[in-house]
């Protein structure tokens, strides 16, 4: 029976035990570069549906773990699984055509244009031509470009849309992981803070499993359910973002994620909408203030109410209509 099926155990985030919802897991996995241990005996696993962050330090063997999972490297000792099955019993392509593939530099072919880019893989898994063009503007869609980019070529886009057809092209053969080495890295960062929200959004509506490497604390902070902390090739934590704020495992985790910085950080985690008084309505003075949106993070309502030198702030819905009000002293409750 196939490991991935088998077991009532649910693991907890980056659990070494693997369940029904097992996705991936590395089992005691190392790996060298010659003279250089690049992954020391890791283990950890990865749940279907998981949004999982590779955090660390340059040389923390971050993207050299994400590679074990689709065989652009293999191991030296120890075992990468995938669905229950050990990756090198699979063949690389089929393995690799599973799992959605996003690097820094999009990797996008410039004599392509963006439509057959996109539809790189459906067409390698012979795909009707009917079901890759309605695949191709479904993902147009759904990463905010305009359908009228379909026949540009790389080169006539932003940094910020060839990312986004990098996104498009990974996820166009529905595959069951996506994985993202440093996706954002080379953008400014108001176009990085825009593409950070169109993930967290396909992640929530499409439930896809991601695995993603990144240095960027708050950039993990934001999209992950489970961070993956290393050092050294070696595993240092796991836990989700706030539980890893609230309770880092030893000193260098606390001074790695800064510790003058984790209040702000945990406030960074919790919308306005998740601690405002819906009972209460704005008096007359709070209906000339500028409004807090729900959707913000209580780190911008912070710097709103410093900006403003108020102690309380009126809370709208996306449609503009007041729903409630934020207090200052609201900020300050304990993180449930």
């Amino acid at each position: 029976r196939r490991l991935g099926r088998v077991g009532t155990h649910r693991p907890g985030c980056g659990g070494a035990a693997i369940g029904p919802d097992g996705m991936i897991e590395l089992r005691g996995v190392t790996r060298r570069f010659g003279a250089t241990l690049a992954i020391d005996n890791l283990s950890l696993s990865i749940r279907r549906g998981e949004c999982v962050v590779l955090l660390g330090p340059s040389g923390s063997g971050k993207s050299t773990a994400l590679r074990l999972m689709n065989r652009l490297v293999d191991a030296d000792a120890g075992q990468v699984l995938f669905d229950g099955r050990d990756v090198r019993e699979q063949p690389a392509d089929a393995l690799r055509r599973q799992m959605g593939y996003v690097i820094q530099s999009t990797g996008l072919f410039p004599h392509w244009t963006v439509a057959r880019n996109i539809a790189t893989v459906p067409q390698l898994l012979g795909w009707p031509k009917a079901r890759i063009a309605a695949r191709v503007d479904e993902l147009l869609a759904l990463l905010g470009l305009d359908s009228g980019l379909a026949q540009r070529y790389p080169h006539q886009l932003s940094g910020g849309q060839q990312q986004r057809v990098g996104v498009a092209r990974a996820l166009a053969a529905r595959p069951q992981v996506l994985l993202m080495d440093e996706p954002f890295g080379a953008l400014d960062p108001l176009t990085r803070h825009g593409l950070q929200g169109e993930l967290q959004r396909i992640h929530r509506s499409q439930g896809q499993t991601i695995v993603l490497v990144t240095h960027d604390i708050d950039e993990a902070l934001r999209l992950a359910t489970c961070i993956v902390l290393l050092d050294r090739g070696r595993l240092v934590q796991t836990a989700p973002p706030a539980e890893l704020l609230r309770r880092p495992a030893n000193a260098w985790v606390a001074d790695f994620l800064g510790r003058e910085q984790a209040a702000l950080r945990l406030l960074a985690l919790r919308s306005v909408g998740d601690a405002m008084r819906r009972a209460e309505t704005p008096g007359a003075t709070a209906t000339t203030l500028p409004a807090l949106l729900q959707a913000q993070s209580l780190r911008e309502a912070l710097a709103a109410f410093l900006a403003l030198g108020v102690d309380r702030l009126p809370v709208a819905d996306a449609q503009g209509a007041i729903v409630g009000m934020l207090h200052l002293a609201d900020l300050m409750q304990p993180v449930p």
